[in-house]
């Protein structure tokens, strides 16, 4: 088992995924660059993603985050089925972060199904970055304060 130092040096590891029916990703490429030229580990998924093929690949590849983006409109269908998925395999320690073409209504929506972040078009990758790198962060500080606790 890792020391929680060992823990916080670790670098994020980041699944990008493309959900659904959405053949755009530009977006997404330049997300994994951004996360990639910030020392995280990424991996992508490819276009046209179903929510299982997400979740099992978060939970195979260990990752600390899944930032899913999404412009067809779905978003309030399969974000919150991947967040669900994860749910019923127990893994509650993986940053779920919602992005793409996301009405300011639905945002609320997807927080409270466990969606951060649910970024727009035009946001500073800084402020992607910065999310994913605070609330991993906060995690792994978390789980290592309740292993030490067990």
């Amino acid at each position: 088992m890792a020391t929680q130092d060992q823990q916080q040096q670790k670098p994020i590891r980041v699944l990008v995924s493309k959900l659904g029916l959405d053949g755009h990703d530009r977006g997404a490429l330049v997300i994994c660059r951004a996360l990639r030229d910030a020392g995280m580990e990424v991996i992508y998924s490819g276009l046209f993603c179903s929510p299982e093929q997400v979740a099992k690949t978060a939970i195979d590849e260990d990752v600390d985050a899944v930032a899913m983006s999404l412009l067809n409109g779905a978003h309030l269908t399969l974000f919150p089925k991947v967040a669900r998925l994860l749910k019923e395999r127990g893994i509650n320690d993986i940053l779920l972060v919602g992005g793409g073409v996301i009405p300011e209504s639905d945002k609320k929506i997807l927080e409270k199904e466990g969606i951060t972040g649910n970024f727009g078009p035009g946001t500073a990758l800084s402020i992607i970055i910065d999310h994913i790198r605070t609330n991993v962060k906060n995690s792994r500080r978390n789980k290592g304060q309740n292993e030490k606790d067990t």
